[in-house]
This record gives C-alpha cells, structure tokens and sequence, in this order.
C-alpha cells in the first residue's frame, strides 16, 4: 500500500476531519483516484490512518484557486506558499511547478 507522510502538527486536523486535502509535488508514487492509502507520522513512521484518495487535480502553482484549497490549509500568498514547498521541495520551485491536489477521506 502506497503512503503519505505528514508532519506532526497536521495530524490532529486530519483525524478531527478538517483537513481533507494534501498538496504534493514531484509525486513518484502516481497516486490516483479511489486508491487506499496509509498516512504515516513524518517524524515517526507511525501509521496513523488509512484513507481513499477521492479526487486529484493537477495544476501550477500559480493556478491555484479557492476551490482548491478546500479541506486544505490558506497561504498569506502564492509567493509565501512557493517560498514554503521550497522548504520541503528545494528551490527549483516556481509559480510554474505542477502541485498534484490530493483530497481524501479517511476510512
């Protein structure tokens, strides 16, 4: 089974429900539509939930809208979002880059 790695301070919000939706990036596991995933604690590797992946989007980042952040934390901006995925990503992270919008619903 496939996985998600999510850093502690979002595990909450994901078992409480409101968080719904992952953004991820260079995804080179090709997740897609109704597959059974496992989230694992990011600096544990604990498991500690299993969801179905409902929907997936892909777009820049600079295309982004409001719909798209349903279920999903807000950025200040499009330039601080960027400037946050090159913490995880690198720099090589542009308006330009393809974010794949991930929402799921935990099983």
């Amino acid at each position: 089974m496939k996985t998600i790695k999510f850093r502690p301070e979002l595990i909450q919000e994901i078992l409480e429900g409101k968080k719904r939706a992952t953004f991820r990036l260079f995804d080179d596991k090709d997740f897609q539509e109704e597959e059974t995933v496992t989230f694992i604690n990011w600096e544990t590797g604990e498991q500690f939930a299993t969801a179905e992946i409902t929907n997936i989007k892909e777009k820049p980042l600079g295309k982004l809208d409001k719909e798209d952040f349903e279920g999903h934390s807000t950025y200040e901006s499009t330039e601080a979002m960027i400037e946050g995925f090159k913490k995880y990503y690198g720099d090589n992270v542009t308006e330009e880059t393809i974010v794949k919008v991930i929402q799921f619903n935990l099983r």
